[in-house]
């Protein structure tokens, strides 16, 4: 399909003609920073005093610095191949990425006076990526994809919770916000993995693509749904802790089947599928730590939740953007020979945060250093190896 003058295409820098090319970029280098300057803090190197305090920082700017620009770099460049429409490029996707780098640069100097506009700022960059893809999705009637708006609703809502927590110096509004954020983004990777996973598999292992079940599917996006919802309206912290453990049994279970279905023992060869396969099963075992920690075992909701961030989310976008980066390039699904070592790498990175928690004060800090350390690496690696393929031309000539 045509969707696009070649000639006009041509004069637009090849960073501003697809979503993913400078959101890729600049939200990966916006998290090595971030994570260094984490690090950095943790270990007493530096002082930090951004808006909301330094936990409050880390944690957002993760969240709706990083993930966030992840995840609207995927969309808005989807939503081009589901609608067969232009899909935002050019002057206006600069005008997004500066609206997303105005909210960081006011989040960390903290050099606003008021902080309600920092917080505008910040929320106007979802709801203007929503109204960007919407228009696109609505345009052609596609309803099966119209299930992603509501989802940066639900981000976007996520979003504003942690801001009232500063706005009204209640940090029980950051824990809701940040903990429904963190169940929102990995009902978006169920529901994307869900999508790509078997068809990812089948043409990365030459092997027959395995059907997705209609009720094994219905289990497990509508118990992540169930507890993206408890956590959203704060009913996670009303309800008996053995009910949302026996939910969050029910979901990893679900994850887990689902997880083997795939067949990720046929991946073993081919990096951008297994590190696709490995980190997803940060999920299952991330719901069982929830499970286990609802029941009253010795296990923190802190590390239940670094399983999803630090394990799943984490570990699925460096696998998620470098696929994305070749395919949508116009090159071969054939990564840098680096690559599978990064892989490794952030794998590494979120096994030992996981179980950092739950030694001695003086050996988990040394713990979580490391894992910054393996997590800025394995980043790092994506970004100098992907820098030229993201910021240059597609070598087909084709737009994009």
């Amino acid at each position: 399909m045509n969707i696009s003058d070649l000639s006009v295409e041509q004069n637009i820098p090849a960073i501003w003609r697809q979503a993913f090319r400078p959101l890729f970029l600049i939200g990966t280098l916006f998290a090595i920073v971030s994570m260094a300057l984490w690090a950095l803090f943790l270990n007493g190197n530096i002082s930090l005093s951004p808006y909301g305090g330094p936990l409050f920082w880390h944690a957002h700017e993760m969240l709706f610095g990083f993930v966030a620009a992840i995840i609207v770099g995927f969309l808005l460049t989807a939503v081009q191949n589901w609608t067969g429409l232009r899909a935002t490029h050019g002057k206006p996707l600069a005008a997004l990425v500066t609206l997303w780098l105005a909210g960081r640069i006011l989040i960390l100097t903290n050099i606003s006076p008021f902080p309600w506009l920092t917080a505008l700022v910040d929320i106007s960059f979802l709801v203007v990526s929503a109204v960007f893809m919407g228009q696109l999705v609505f345009k052609v009637k596609q309803y099966r994809n119209m299930i992603f708006l509501p989802v940066l609703l639900l981000l976007v809502i996520g979003n504003s919770l942690t801001h009232l927590s500063v706005l009204n110096q209640n940090p029980a509004f950051y824990i809701w916000g940040a903990h429904s954020t963190v169940m929102t983004i990995t009902l978006i990777i169920t529901i994307i993995a869900g999508r790509v996973l078997p068809m990812f598999t089948a043409n990365g292992t030459q092997t027959e693509k395995v059907p997705n079940l209609a009720n094994l599917e219905t289990a497990v996006i509508g118990s992540t749904l169930f507890l993206a919802l408890l956590y959203l309206t704060n009913l996670s912290s009303t309800l008996p802790n053995m009910v949302t453990a026996l939910v969050f049994v029910f979901a990893a279970c679900s994850h887990a089947i689902r997880a083997m279905r795939w067949r990720p023992q046929v991946t073993l060869g081919t990096p951008l599928v297994w590190s696709l396969h490995l980190s997803y099963w940060f999920i299952p075992v991330s719901f069982g730590l929830f499970a286990l920690h609802k029941a009253g075992v010795n296990i923190t909701a802190s590390t239940a939740l670094h399983g999803l961030t630090a394990g799943a989310i984490s570990s699925i976008i460096l696998a998620m953007v470098a696929r994305i980066s070749l395919g949508h390039t116009g090159r071969t699904l054939t990564p840098q020979w680096v690559m599978k070592y990064a892989f490794m790498l952030i794998i590494f990175a979120a096994v030992s945060r996981i179980c950092a928690q739950h030694l001695q004060a003086n050996i988990s800090i040394n713990i979580y250093l490391i894992a910054a350390g393996c997590w800025i690496l394995a980043y790092l690696c994506y970004v100098i190896f992907y820098w030229k393929i993201l910021t240059s031309p597609r070598p087909d000539g084709r737009p994009g």
